[in-house]
């Protein structure tokens, strides 16, 4: 891989900003430039810095005036969803019901996972998303095909199969055994394995029993360094359908964290409807809540409050 030199308008964070005029939160030169040497970033600043420091005789990549910045992360994702973006659902469990589970059956076949692995991928990267956090289908083809694609293209992804073994169609359940043996063998495949990261994938507690949540609590005892991802509070009949499945827990989040599923390495999708109890746990545990503003708006489930959680302490995050 040969050095390059990227320059522009470069821009970088390195804190959150506290407010709009916050200027110690970021770096930014207006004739800046990226020495990239050996397929990582040896150097950042302004382009004559930078230019001495690569050498006469790298190659320049000219991108003025436009900026150059790091690569967006991306936590939460459902990569079978790909063909099925902006599919008319009036409410989440209605939506997941006409569209979405219908397109995830399609990933069985390797030939059709893959071929949407690479769109995705290749989506992601033409939005400037070099990284994300995403869900596999219920068939380990649809994992191998996500790492492989993403391997090619050397990013670092994080993935998993979804777990699911109720209030969902036959051809999209697992069970708690299966479901446990399957995200066993993908963990040994890919975890690890170049830039790729695995997540234990309970898709939420609707969609799981209690055995399964149980072997979820395992795999994650197992697999410290793995991640873990579900959905919590999105939409309000979900929250009560959801309790309603498990009438011991407090509310939705204590059911994640009855099975020891709330970490520093949880990602939590939407978190919309959570009470200061449960945004406290949240906090305790360092889960993070990850907020869809797209996805939120376009079902009408509601806004993240932002706000709250800064107040009380937990982690946050974005996606698409």
């Amino acid at each position: 891989m040969s050095d390059q030199l990227i320059r522009g308008r470069v821009l970088t964070f390195v804190k959150e900003p506290a407010s709009v005029d916050d200027a110690g939160s970021y770096r930014f030169f207006e004739d800046g430039a990226v020495f990239v040497s050996k397929g990582q970033i040896a150097g950042v600043g302004p382009y004559g810095d930078v230019a001495k420091q690569a050498g006469p005789s790298v190659k320049i990549a000219d991108h003025r005036p436009h900026l150059v910045m790091p690569g967006f992360i991306d936590t939460h994702l459902h990569f079978p969803q790909t063909q099925a973006i902006a599919s008319y659902g009036a409410q989440l469990l209605e939506w997941l019901n006409t569209y979405i589970f219908v397109e995830e059956q399609k990933f069985k076949a390797p030939e059709h996972a893959a071929f949407i692995a690479d769109r995705f991928m290749d989506e992601l990267l033409s939005n400037g998303t070099t990284t994300a956090a995403a869900y596999c289908s219920v068939h380990p083809e649809s994992v191998d095909a996500f790492f492989t694609a993403a391997e090619e293209r050397n990013m670092l992804m994080i993935g998993g199969k979804v777990m699911m073994d109720r209030n969902a169609p036959d051809a999209l359940r697992d069970t708690p055994e299966k479901g446990y043996d399957e995200t066993k063998a993908l963990i040994a495949k890919w975890h690890g394995r170049g830039r790729a990261h695995y997540a234990i994938s309970p898709r939420f507690a609707i969609t799981s029993t209690p055995e399964q949540m149980e072997v979820s609590r395992v795999l994650a005892a197992e697999h410290p360094d793995c991640y873990v991802q579900t959905h919590l509070s999105e939409n309000r009949d979900e929250i009560a359908f959801a309790t309603s499945l498990y009438p011991e827990a407090k509310d939705y989040t204590d059911i994640y964290a009855r099975y020891e599923l709330l970490g520093r390495k949880t990602l939590l999708g939407h978190c919309i409807h959570l009470s200061d109890r449960e945004i406290s746990v949240l906090a305790k545990t360092g889960a993070v809540g990850v907020f869809c503003p797209t996805s939120n708006l376009f079902l009408g489930s509601g806004l993240f409050d932002r706000d709250r959680f800064d107040r009380l302490g937990a982690r946050h995050a974005d996606a698409t």
